[in-house]
C-alpha cells in the first residue's frame, strides 16, 4: 500500500509538472546554448537543489539527470520523464557507503561524450546549500563539456522554508525568469576541487545577482540536515 501510494504522489507531481509547463511562460538570459552548439562544444546544466522543478519545467529534451535514489529522488522520476528528461539513479556516500553516485556519474559523463547535455543540482542531495559537491567538476572534465550555471527566478512562487534548501515551486502562470552565467570550461590540469569552487563561486554570485532577497536570507540560514 506504501508503495502505491508513493508512486500515486510521484504521477501527481508529474502531473502538477505538466500544468505548470502549460501554464507558466520562462524567458532565458544570457543563453549561451547556440554558440556552443555551433562550435560543437559540449555543457553540462548547475542548478541549486532548491531550482529543481523550475528547471524540470524549462528542461531540455534529452539531457541526462542524476537523481537520489531516496524516496524525495523517486518522487520526481515521473516528472523528469513527461519532459522527457533521462534520470539515471545514484546519490554520493554516506557514512562510507556508496549510494551508486559512482555508477550513475560514469553513465552521466558517457551520455555527455554521447552528445547530448546532462543536469546536476550541484548543492544536493543534502546539501548544504549553495555548496557545490564535486561531481559536476567531475562530470564536466571527464565528458569536456563547459559547465552552464542557471538560476531560476520565478515571479510567483511557493517557498519552503524549513527544508533545508528552502525548496521553491513556481505557482501556476507565472514566469520563470532563467538566468546564464558565461560558460565555464573545464582545464583538466586544474584540481577537481579548485574546479568546484570556481562553479560554486559563480553559482552564487548569479543568485546574488539575480535573486537577492533569496540568496542573503539563504546565506544567514545556511544549515545543512540531519
Amino acid at each position: 500500500m506504501r508503495k502505491f501510494s508513493k508512486w500515486l504522489i510521484s504521477w501527481f507531481v508529474a502531473l502538477a509538472v505538466l500544468i505548470l509547463r502549460t501554464t507558466c511562460r520562462t524567458r532565458l538570459y544570457n543563453d549561451p546554448r547556440d554558440r556552443l552548439r555551433a562550435e560543437s562544444q559540449a555543457y553540462v546544466y548547475s542548478v541549486l537543489h532548491a531550482h529543481q522543478i523550475a528547471a524540470i519545467i524549462g528542461g531540455e529534451p534529452g539531457t541526462g539527470a542524476m537523481v537520489s535514489r531516496s524516496a524525495d529522488g523517486a518522487l520526481l522520476v515521473p516528472s523528469l520523464r513527461v519532459r522527457g528528461i533521462v534520470p539515471i539513479r545514484g546519490s554520493g556516500r554516506r557514512h562510507g557507503e556508496d549510494k551508486g553516485g559512482s555508477t550513475a556519474l560514469h553513465l552521466l559523463i558517457d551520455h555527455v561524450r554521447s552528445g547530448k547535455p546532462a543536469y546536476l543540482a550541484v548543492d544536493g542531495p543534502r546539501g548544504p546549500r549553495n555548496q557545490v559537491q564535486k561531481g559536476i567538476a567531475v562530470l564536466s572534465q571527464r565528458s569536456r563539456a563547459a559547465v552552464l550555471n542557471i538560476v531560476m527566478v520565478p515571479t510567483r512562487r511557493w517557498i519552503f522554508a524549513k527544508a533545508w534548501d528552502r525548496f521553491q515551486i513556481p505557482k501556476p502562470f507565472c514566469t520563470i525568469h532563467a538566468y546564464f552565467g558565461e560558460p565555464i570550461l573545464p582545464d583538466k590540469n586544474e584540481p577537481v576541487d579548485q574546479y568546484r569552487i570556481r562553479i560554486e563561486k559563480s553559482l552564487n554570485e548569479l543568485e546574488e545577482k539575480h535573486d537577492p532577497d533569496e540568496a542573503r536570507l539563504c546565506r544567514s540560514t545556511a544549515r545543512k540536515p540531519a
